[in-house]
């Protein structure tokens, strides 16, 4: 099949990737031209394990396109994919939805036969309706059948979620658009990959739904963890106890410095609002959104505890800015409030990331040192502050760790330390959730 992905962004680019690595013949379509040629010439502008390979392989069998020309990428397009930005608005927490009516409009104007328009950027619900008015009001002389096909593609891992999904989320308006969207993911019926068609209001809300949910386990394990400290139990062991029940699932009960990315924070708020507007508030997901934002001011005061209630003229260690390890995206990442709080509270701050990106300059304290290595960021610090899990900060040697420092004060925010291994190597060594050893 031959279709069209509109934005080359981390959805985009990722599903029009797998789209053709499923055989179709995919273009990829953004307005930004350094983009698109950094594409053509093999260059992945974002940090996804597997993706330049991927990319590069279906290029060469020249089942992947990239243009900033609409009219040869929808030309004789079946199906077109809306994967433009959903931001949040500035000041009132809805989704901004300007590119995604600005795009619907756009591919209408320049179709010049019958498609289906597919949302796939995440959309509160009714987007589809209005998607729906603005493409019979820009075509009435076409059959342009709107659907939604929202993504659930994990940062670090969206290769495996496209290609091995739990469900795909289909919602359409007409039997021609479920087929087309069927056709489009019938490898993945070859194993057996529920397929849930629904009306488009409804795959709307899965979205939203899904992404509050697992936001509100992330909040909850949070919360459960600061009640373990106080009464020492282990909040691992609570995890695995509950988690274990096949009601509630072990996945994300995992206790951190609060959830962030591109996802969470704005959707949850998205979809708070959508239940403010149409008069049934969300009050978990409302005390979600909260209770999250008030946790990562909360981890700069536990480092400021743990150095004595005073970081002035102190160089503390930070080690992992993105809000999550496998990806550069810093978009809401605890780091983004840690640093800054710690740098006003006097801190000399070091950092370091396995994925260091530009962005991460521009966005914290101009006061940061940048290390090229963990223990490179550590050398002279009073303290170290981890907080993302990447893999190689959890070899790291706690001797070694000792030797670099100046002080000896570490704080775990991911729990990926052995305790007792610490304490042993001479640590005073803070986790959360976790009974003190």
């Amino acid at each position: 099949m031959r279709i069209t992905m509109i934005g080359a962004g981390y959805v985009g680019l990722v599903s029009g990737a797998c789209f053709a690595e499923f055989g179709h013949d995919v273009i990829v379509l953004d307005k930004d031209p350094a983009k698109i040629e950094a594409l053509q010439a093999g260059r992945i502008p974002i940090y996804e394990p597997g993706l330049e390979k991927l990319v590069a392989d279906n290029v060469h069998d020249r089942r992947l396109h990239f243009t900033t020309d609409l009219a040869e990428a929808v030309g004789g397009a079946e199906a077109v994919f809306l994967a433009v930005g959903t931001p949040t608005r500035r000041g009132d927490g809805h989704a901004d939805l300007t590119y995604v009516f600005a795009a619907a409009e756009e591919v209408a104007r320049a179709l010049t036969g019958p498609t289906v328009l597919v949302t796939k950027s995440t959309v509160p619900v009714g987007t589809g309706a209005q998607v729906r008015e603005i493409v019979r009001r820009a075509r009435p002389d076409l059959t342009i059948d709107v659907a939604s096909n929202p993504e659930f593609l994990r940062e670090g891992n969206a290769i495996g979620d496209f290609m091995r999904p739990d469900r795909v989320v289909i919602g359409v308006e007409s039997e021609r658009a479920e087929a087309v969207l069927k056709r489009l993911y019938r490898p993945l019926y070859l194993i057996e990959t529920p397929v849930v068609a629904t009306a488009i209001e409804t795959a709307e809300m899965i979205k939203y739904a899904a992404n509050a949910f697992l936001a509100m386990k992330i909040t909850f394990i949070n919360e459960v963890a600061d009640l373990c400290e106080k009464v020492g139990a282990d909040v691992h062991d609570v995890a695995r106890g509950i988690g274990l029940d096949g009601r509630i699932g072990r996945k994300f009960l995992h206790p951190g410095p609060g959830y962030g990315g591109s996802c969470f924070p704005k959707d949850t708020l998205a979809f708070a609002r959508t239940g403010q507007d149409y008069g049934r508030p969300l009050r978990l997901v409302e005390a979600t959104v909260a209770v999250n934002e008030a946790r990562k001011e909360a981890m700069a005061a536990r480092v400021i505890e743990a150095c004595g209630g005073d970081v002035a003229g102190k160089t503390i260690a930070v080690l992992g800015l993105t809000f999550k390890p496998e990806t550069d995206d810093m978009r809401e990442s605890p780091s983004l409030t840690v640093l800054p709080l710690l740098a006003a509270a006097g801190a000399k701050l070091a950092a370091f990331d396995p994925a260091m990106s530009e962005f991460a300059r521009q966005s914290l304290p101009a006061s940061v040192r940048y290390a090229g290595n963990a223990l490179g960021a550590a050398e002279g610090a009073d303290a170290v502050v981890l907080l993302t899990e990447w893999n190689e900060f959890r070899a790291l040697s706690p001797q070694k760790l000792k030797a670099a420092m100046r002080g000896d004060v570490v704080l775990d925010l991911r729990n990926v330390w052995d305790p007792v291994a610490m304490r042993e190597a001479g640590f005073r060594y803070h986790s959360i959730g976790r009974p003190k050893v």
